[in-house]
C-alpha cells in the first residue's frame, strides 16, 4: 500500500518541512508546525487557451467598483477590482463582518456598465440567516440585491453561486468552510488551502470579486490567513484590538495598488465610520506639553501627523525600566545611548516610557529626532511648542540624516497650520523653493543632536 504523503506547515509563515520542528527556521516561531496532508479536489480541469497580450481589451468602467467609502477604496488602490480575491484578517469581534455588510450595501447601490445593480452573495458559516438579518437591521442595511446564505459546504456554495451569478462573493469566515473532497477536519490547513484554491479559481473564471474573512488570535495562532497570503490578490489586516473604539485597517499586500497604506474607522452604533483626516485623529491640539512632540510619518503614500510621548521618572529599581510602545525597542535604546553620549545627560537613574499616541505603530526612522526631543524635554521639564513639528533620522555619531517624501510632509504640515518645522540640514536641497519661501511656516535645519538645546 502506498504511503500517504505528509508534510508539516508553519502556521505563522507557511514554511513546509518533511518532519515536525520545534522552531521554524524561516520566521523563528516556536511550536507552530501542524500536520498537513496535501489533497487535491478531484474535479476535471478545463483547458485554458493562450492569447496575445496586445489583443486583450480592458473596459475601464468595469475595471473597479467604487464603494464611496473613501478610506476603503483608497486601501484597495481606487476601488474593488473585478475578479480579485481579497483576504481580510483580524481578531474575532474586531468588526470584519460589520465592515463587509456595509461594503455589500455600498456595492449594491452601484450600477454596472449595463445599468443593472451589482449583486452580492454573503455566505455566513458562523451565523444563521436571522442573525445576519438582525445585524443588518442594526446597521440600517436593507437591499434586495444582497443575498444571504448560511452554509459551510463548499460544493453547495458553488452551486448557489452558479444559480445567482453574483458580482461579489463574501465568505465569512474561511475557517468554517469545508469540502467533501478533502480528507481533513474542518478548519485544518489542508481544508483551508484546498478551499481557497477553489475559491480563487472560481473568482478568476467567472470574474467574481471574492472577500475572504479570516480570524487571527492575539498570539497570531491561526490556521488560515497567514497561510493564504500568497494565494490572494490583496491582504488587509485589522491591527487594532477589539476593546478599542477605533479600528486600524492596514494593507499588507496589494497587486492593484500601494502597500503599507492604512485606514482608520470608528465603531459606532450604526457600524464602522471612516475617519478621513487622520492627522487630526492622532494629534492632540491644545496647550504646550512636556515630553509630547509632533512629527509626520508616511503610511504608504499618505503623510500623517502623529505625536511621540516620553515620560521620565525616578527609578526605584537596580536597573531602570525602559518601556516602549509603537516603535522598535532596540531602536529606542540606541537613541537613548546617542542622546546620553552627545548631550551629556545621564538617564541611568530614571525610568523611560515611550509611546506613539492612539496605538499607532511605525518603523519609520523619521521619528528618531522626535523621540530624542521628547526624552530630553521630559528629562529637563521643558515644554515643547505644540505648533512645532520635528522630523529626522539620527545616526550613531549624533548626526541628523535626511528623510524621504520631504515635500509631501511639509505640504501636510502647512495645510494643518503648524508654525515651525525642524528638519535635517541635508534635506534643504530637496525642498521646493515655494515651500522654502512660504511665510506662514518657519523651517529650521538641524545638523546634530548636539543642537538639541536650541531646538527644544
Amino acid at each position: 500500500m502506498k504511503k500517504e504523503k505528509v508534510v508539516f506547515v508553519c502556521k505563522e509563515c507557511g514554511y513546509e518541512s518533511i518532519k515536525w520542528l520545534g522552531r521554524c527556521p524561516e520566521c523563528g516561531s516556536w511550536n507552530s508546525f501542524v500536520e498537513f496532508k496535501p489533497t487535491q479536489i478531484s474535479r476535471s480541469a478545463t483547458l485554458s487557451e493562450a492569447v496575445k497580450l496586445s489583443s486583450l481589451e480592458t473596459e475601464e468602467r468595469e475595471n473597479r467598483i467604487v464603494t464611496n467609502i473613501y478610506e476603503f477604496d483608497r486601501l484597495l488602490g481606487g476601488g474593488i477590482v473585478m475578479g480579485s480575491v481579497v483576504l481580510i484578517g483580524g481578531e474575532p469581534g474586531v468588526g470584519k463582518s460589520t465592515l463587509m455588510l456595509q461594503i455589500a450595501q455600498k456595492i449594491c447601490s452601484q450600477k454596472n456598465i449595463d445599468g443593472q445593480n451589482y449583486k452580492v452573495l454573503y455566505v455566513s458559516g458562523e451565523e444563521s440567516v436571522q442573525q445576519v438579518k438582525f445585524r443588518a437591521q442594526r446597521l440600517q442595511i436593507n437591499n434586495e440585491n444582497i443575498y444571504i446564505l448560511a452554509e459551510t459546504n463548499l460544493e453547495n456554495i458553488i452551486k448557489v453561486v452558479e444559480e445567482i451569478s453574483p458580482d461579489v462573493l463574501i465568505i465569512d469566515s474561511i475557517q468554517t468552510i469545508y469540502s467533501d473532497f478533502i480528507a481533513a477536519t474542518q478548519g485544518s490547513v489542508s481544508q483551508i488551502r484546498g478551499i481557497t484554491a477553489e475559491i480563487v479559481k472560481l473568482a478568476k473564471t467567472k470574474n467574481i470579486t471574492v472577500f475572504i474573512l479570516g480570524h487571527i488570535t492575539k498570539e497570531g495562532d491561526i490556521a488560515g490567513p497567514k497561510l493564504l497570503e500568497h494565494m490572494v490578490d490583496t491582504v488587509l489586516y485589522f491591527e487594532t484590538e477589539t476593546t478599542q473604539n477605533f479600528k486600524i485597517l492596514r494593507v499588507y499586500k496589494n497587486r492593484f495598488g500601494s502597500t503599507s497604506e492604512l485606514g482608520i474607522f470608528e465603531m459606532t452604533s450604526t457600524g464602522l465610520k471612516e475617519i478621513p483626516n487622520l492627522s487630526d485623529f492622532f494629534v492632540h491640539h491644545g496647550e504646550d506639553l512636556i515630553g509630547t512632540v509632533t512629527t509626520c510619518i508616511i503610511e504608504g503614500t499618505r503623510p500623517i501627523l502623529t505625536q511621540v510621548q516620553a515620560l521620565l521618572t525616578k527609578s526605584y529599581f537596580p536597573q531602570p525600566r525602559r518601556v516602549v510602545t509603537g516603535v522598535d525597542y532596540n531602536r529606542a535604546m540606541l537613541l537613548i545611548s546617542v542622546l546620553e553620549k552627545y548631550t551629556g545627560i545621564s538617564l541611568i537613574y530614571e525610568d523611560v516610557y515611550l509611546n506613539i499616541v492612539s496605538g499607532l505603530k511605525t518603523k519609520e526612522t523619521v521619528i528618531d529626532l522626535p523621540i530624542i526631543v521628547a526624552i530630553y524635554s521630559s528629562h529637563k521639564n521643558i515644554v515643547v511648542d505644540s505648533k512645532s513639528v520635528y522630523m529626522g533620522e539620527v545616526g550613531l555619531t549624533g548626526e541628523i540624516r535626511p528623510i524621504s517624501f520631504i515635500n509631501e510632509r511639509i505640504n501636510e504640515i502647512v495645510k494643518l497650520g503648524y508654525k515651525k518645522i525642524f528638519l535635517p540640514y541635508e534635506n534643504k536641497k530637496n525642498i521646493d523653493e515655494k515651500l522654502l519661501n512660504n511665510k506662514s511656516v518657519e523651517i529650521n535645519f538641524v545638523k546634530s543632536v548636539k543642537e538639541i538645546e536650541k531646538i527644544v
